[in-house]
């Protein structure tokens, strides 16, 4: 990849440590239907659109959303477009763009209120990530041809139908919201942000263009 599509290089740096062996063989055979409707997708040369979606869209599906988008780009897949959504909609929670201010993003808060607008940024020259917290069904995501992924067992369990999803797939993560306030805060966002990075990273490593 040329510099000029190179990303960041606080991103660049952290994307170099990402250790797929790490990856267990379960958690792989659970990210194998997104690697195939993916690949399916590129060799059919149609858009790839992921909504990525979890119960209030302020944490998991945030950090989804974004890590899935830079690795696309990272990795030179065509055509992918990132979306995320919940069941309902409150806020993308501030300790999500501090975490991913720490790993390199440059992050624009675009409007205050109580539902902030964030441009969150991965490389140079490419248009930043729009971070507002939304429902999945939302005017700002896809109507259809899409894929659903689940990435909280609330959302997943609770909302068994997302019309106009191609195929839905669940992906879940624990949520650092349980380390709100805590000491270990700082370090659980981290984790939780590494790991879903990491998988994302691995999925569009195994694209074949």
């Amino acid at each position: 990849m040329s510099n000029q599509n190179a990303l960041l290089p606080k991103i660049q740096s952290l994307v170099q440590s990402f250790d797929f062996a790490s990856i267990s063989k379960d958690r792989r055979e659970t990210l194998q239907p997104l690697i195939g409707f993916i690949q399916l997708k590129s060799d059919q040369h149609q858009e790839i659109r992921l909504n990525l979606i979890c119960t209030h869209n302020s944490r998991r599906s945030h950090l989804s959303q974004v890590w899935a988008q830079t690795a696309a780009h990272h990795y030179g897949i065509q055509n992918v477009f990132c979306y995320s959504g919940g069941t309902e909609a409150t806020a993308l929670y501030p300790k999500i763009a501090e975490t991913l201010a720490e790993s390199g993003f440059k992050i624009t808060k675009l409007s205050k209120g109580n539902n902030p607008v964030y441009a969150i940024k991965f490389a140079g020259n490419q248009a930043p990530i729009i971070g507002f917290s939304k429902t999945y069904d939302d005017d700002f995501n896809p109507e259809n041809e899409f894929a659903a992924i689940m990435t909280c067992s609330q959302a997943d369990g609770g909302c068994p139908f997302i019309a106009g999803a191609e195929q839905r797939i669940a992906i879940t993560y624990e949520d650092p919201k349980a380390f709100d306030d805590s000491v270990q805060q700082t370090e659980k966002y981290h984790e939780r942000s590494l790991q879903i990075a990491t998988e994302m990273f691995y999925v569009f490593s195994q694209i074949k263009k």
